[in-house]
């Protein structure tokens, strides 16, 4: 369970060593979007020579434009795919990889497709939503406008038994305030976690999805409750009533915490 992605330029082999320092769980290297066309072919090379590094201390994947970037991205611990529509684009992938795949769905039919893209192929490891490109396709700026694309998303990494997805970036660096509201939104939504453009983003991503001290105890006290009752239903002394249906929320909050105790 990752809270933070970190992307960084695949032209930008300055910044690569510095990212993987940063404290993000994670780092993306992007061969798509960041990097103009005329410096593909240097930033191939650059993510090629980076991976060939020993191993680095979080795990390094790359945001692939196409599949003629596959050969620069041996030894990356799993591969983001922009764009994804169909179920067909993902297994088109994983014929040519054995890395692992995190299709990312950006307009109305990759929404519409969702749990196919899911369940596409075993390679499959998470789905993830591009905001950015899906607010363009639907024509929308208010952010709650996302709420059902987000939740088709949410229940299509469910049902394929998928982590839930992580957050899209959240473009505003400098908006600390409305990064963290927004991070807030997405935890009460179902996701987990949100990729970042800057080191600065990453500590308020963390908050947001850290459970809290009290989160946890309810969580350990539901967990002790239903050691006690057996199958049956229970009643906490909160007040709350519980059920093992329960468990495995409570159970991956506590997983969380153990996490990103120090």
């Amino acid at each position: 369970m990752l809270l933070t992605w970190l992307y960084v330029p695949g032209d930008r082999p300055d910044r690569f060593a510095k990212a993987v320092a940063s404290g993000a769980d994670a780092v993306i290297l992007d061969l798509e979007d960041a990097v103009p066309l005329p410096r593909k072919a240097y930033a191939r090379t650059a993510v090629a020579e980076f991976l060939a590094e020993p191993a680095h201390d979080v795990p390094v994947h790359v945001r692939i434009a196409s599949t003629e970037d596959l050969p620069a991205t041996t030894g990356a611990a799993g591969l983001r795919l922009p764009k994804v529509e169909s179920a067909e684009q993902v297994r088109a992938v994983a014929a040519l990889t054995e890395a692992e795949l995190h299709p990312i769905v950006e307009s109305a039919l990759g929404v519409e497709h969702a749990y196919a893209i899911a369940t596409a192929h075993p390679a499959v490891a998470g789905i993830g939503l591009g905001e950015a490109d899906l607010r363009s396709d639907l024509g929308v700026t208010d952010e709650a406008a996302l709420a059902w694309p987000r939740g088709r998303l949410v229940v299509a990494a469910r049902a394929a038994g998928l982590p839930p997805p992580a957050m899209s970036v959240y473009p505003d660096v400098s908006d600390v305030d409305g990064l963290a509201a927004s991070c807030r939104l997405g935890r009460r939504q179902g996701f987990l976690g949100r990729a970042a453009i800057h080191p600065r983003q990453l500590p308020v991503i963390e908050a947001a999805f850290r459970p809290s001290p009290a989160e946890v105890a309810r969580a350990e006290a539901l967990l002790a409750g239903l050691a006690q009752s057996g199958d049956g239903p229970l009643l906490l002394p909160d007040g709350r009533f519980a059920d093992r249906a329960m468990l495995g929320e409570a159970r991956r909050l506590i997983d969380l915490a153990a996490r990103y105790s120090t």
